[in-house]
């Protein structure tokens, strides 16, 4: 989806309509969730501090998020994709991967699928959404970038692996800024550096990300589109409206966080038992701790005890808190063995 969040803002109170908007935050704190097409030309984006969002947009309007909302818009959009193919795999309330190899229309040409997808979601929501069409998980996740907003682009088995060369490895899917730095310092800035390294220097370098690396570099991605697949971690932050010193006070507002990541792991009949606590400070720099038991959690207050155990290590806190997050991980479902399909953590927030 294009700007999802802001879009859906925009569809519904025609008076932000062609101006710049902020979902979450406030002009003083906080972080934008996400930001229309009007706000990205200032170079506002998501996950940025809504006062560096303000000073480069001074116009920015902050809209509170409503996630009831756009999780009914998901689910309609969600609907469509079952018309088309069992096989979705959703990354995000505003993302999925489809296997259209096999469809239930019985159409042949995959860009002819994802033109009639995104048709129906512009009349049944009045939004847009942009598509990537490819051979592989990796090459799509790149080319639905290419064309947005309200476009689809199309990267073949003929030239996936030119396109991948010359790409910056900084936009790859799945390299972020500090993987980027590090593969920079090992001269590695497009495809076509990386796919100059053997397999043995990437391993050696990145770990079990290295094997990932060398296969992408070629346009080569094996991962199938799990209809299946388990969630790696339930989070939950919140941006306080006052800095925190007193951890009592920081005690309290982990609470409603936890709760929150528990009601969904409840609601989604999953279990953890990996207890992260996130704490960011005045200046903006973070800390992380957490903690593994020997099985799943069975009630919220165990999480709680965890949790403020956690946080009570960086106490007394080196900056004012502006920032807690609660993040439950190694994820199974709650009647599995413990030990079983556990996952490494990665941070998905609510």
């Amino acid at each position: 989806m294009d700007a999802f969040y802001a879009s859906v803002e925009q569809r519904d109170n025609p008076e932000l309509r062609g101006k710049p908007v902020a979902v979450g935050g406030s002009a003083a704190r906080g972080v934008v969730a996400a930001a229309s097409y009007e706000a990205r030309v200032f170079g506002v984006h998501s996950a940025m501090a809504s006062v560096t969002a303000k000073r480069k947009c001074p116009d920015l309007i902050f809209v509170k998020p409503r996630f009831e909302v756009y999780r009914a818009v998901s689910q309609q959009i969600r609907e469509i994709f079952a018309d088309y193919t069992p096989l979705i795999e959703p990354l995000s309330l505003d993302e999925a991967y489809l296997d259209v190899t096999e469809n239930l229309k019985g159409m042949e040409i995959a860009t002819e699928i994802a033109a009639e997808i995104r048709a129906r979601i512009f009349a049944a929501t009045g939004l847009t959404a942009s598509a990537g069409i490819s051979y592989n998980k990796f090459l799509a996740k790149m080319a639905s970038d290419q064309r947005k907003p309200n476009g689809q682009f199309v990267i073949t088995p003929r030239n996936g692996p030119a396109f991948v060369e010359a790409l910056p490895v900084k936009k790859f899917h799945g390299v972020g800024p500090a993987t980027a730095e590090r593969m920079k310092k090992h001269g590695i800035e497009t495809g076509l550096d990386l796919k100059m390294k053997p397999l043995a220097y990437l391993q050696q370098h990145f770990g079990k990300s290295g094997a990932y690396f060398h296969g992408i570099a070629r346009g080569i991605d094996e991962r199938r589109v799990r209809s299946d697949r388990i969630r790696k971690s339930v989070g939950a932050e919140d941006t306080f409206s006052e800095d925190i010193s007193d951890l009592a006070l920081a005690e309290a507002e982990l609470r409603p966080l936890a709760e929150k990541v528990w009601r969904y792991c409840e609601a989604h009949d999953i279990a953890g038992k990996t207890v992260t606590v996130k704490i960011k400070y005045a200046d903006f720099t973070q800390a992380t701790r957490a903690r593994t038991v020997a099985s799943t959690f069975a009630r919220i207050e165990e999480v709680l005890d965890v949790a403020d155990q956690l946080l009570a290590t960086v106490h007394p806190f080196r900056r004012p808190v502006r920032l807690l997050g609660v993040t439950l991980s190694s994820l199974t479902t709650s009647g599995a063995d413990a030990d079983a399909g556990a996952e490494p953590q990665l941070d998905l927030g609510l």
